[in-house]
């Protein structure tokens, strides 16, 4: 009854999400079901209450092949086009976030690396799938980069609108990978998460249930392998779901004070991190020879969907923005694992809520 329960919130909160335009819906109505119930349901004395292992990795791994879709050939054109401007502003955003994680870290009562993560900008669902194997408290991190999403999907458009106007000209082209993959997309996913999974019993890999499977759809993406299709949107959410819900079940009262705890000061770390993107758009557009539109929505923080929907239908350069958007994505993932290990919490006095 309480795993039925779960599915029932979960479906009904993504549908929810999914009527408003919510990113991720799935995910985050999954967290918001999996707290409701760990907190008003807590599983019987000795019963595992989490999700069973296998079905979280599987999951995993599907997350990390629709991300690993993300990387295009057209993609890649766009980077190497323009690359020693896009690849600067990638690392500075990367400092600017740790930066943002290690002030966050002193005024709070977070460790450094479960601040970083959740100010990481980029890349939220990987990251919080990576949080926990990295040593980072997995809740806090996915509260963090869903509150910085909620702020970015809210004020781009209005943003964009306001101070830019429309650019009066269609983008270059270059979208998201279509989201219904039908049976082609389904065995292209499984195909993915099995030789992922494989890689990752046998290759010493950090994150590797996430990693391994996007590395080899987005090998495969590149070159354009027979069969290649995007994951169907189904498929997608109830991966996102399962996640969300995961991360939900270890939700605590004291986890939920922490919680509060941390939000006035990560609202406020969040504004300087938008401030800080958009003077690096003013750095990347006469570099790059873009409009300051199209850098701006190019070096948002977050919300790959809102911010490409923006994209095309102010006419911004669509390419480029997702070309540099899928960049930071891949880098933020990738130096997480070092990022963990520079950062990992003291010996004594790690302030992770149990």
């Amino acid at each position: 009854m309480r795993r039925l329960v779960l599915l029932a919130l979960t479906v009904l909160g993504a549908l929810a999400g999914d009527a408003v335009g919510l990113p991720s819906s799935a995910l985050f109505s999954g967290m918001l079901a999996g707290i409701a119930v760990a907190l008003a349901w807590p599983p019987p004395a000795g019963e595992a209450g989490g999700t069973p292992k296998g079905l979280l990795h599987g999951c995993e791994a599907l997350v990390g092949v629709v991300l690993g879709t993300y990387v295009t050939l057209s993609t890649l054109e766009e980077i190497g086009n323009d690359l020693v401007p896009i690849v600067l502003v990638t690392l500075a955003t990367l400092g600017l976030s740790v930066l943002c994680g290690m002030a966050l870290a002193r005024v709070t009562d977070l460790d450094r690396a479960t601040a970083a993560f959740g100010t990481i900008a980029g890349g939220a669902t990987g990251i919080i799938v990576m949080a926990r194997e990295l040593g980072a408290d997995q809740r806090m991190v996915a509260v963090l980069q869903y509150l910085r999403v909620f702020v970015v999907v809210l004020l781009t458009p209005v943003l964009a609108a306001v101070a830019f106007g429309s650019e009066g000209a269609a983008g270059s082209g270059g979208t998201l990978p279509a989201q219904e993959g039908g049976l082609q997309g389904l065995v292209f996913a499984a195909a993915c998460v099995g030789a992922g999974l494989l890689l990752a019993r046998r290759v010493p890999f950090p994150a590797p249930t996430l990693l391994l499977p996007l590395l080899v759809a987005a090998v495969l993406t590149v070159t354009g392998a027979p069969g290649v299709a995007a994951v169907p949107e189904l498929v997608q959410q109830l991966a996102f779901g399962v996640i969300g819900v995961e991360v939900g079940l270890r939700f605590t009262p004291a986890s939920l004070r922490q919680a509060a705890r941390v939000l006035l000061p990560a609202l406020a770390l969040i504004a300087a991190l938008l401030v800080g993107s958009f003077a690096l758009a003013l750095v990347l557009a006469p570099l790059a020879g873009v409009s300051i539109l199209s850098a701006y929505l190019a070096t948002t923080p977050g919300g790959l969907y809102a911010v490409l929907a923006v994209a095309v239908g102010s006419g911004a350069d669509t390419t480029f923005v997702l070309a540099v958007q899928v960049l930071r994505l891949l880098v933020m993932l990738v130096a997480a694992p070092a990022l963990a290990r520079r950062l990992a919490p003291r010996p004594a006095g790690s302030s992770a809520v149990p």
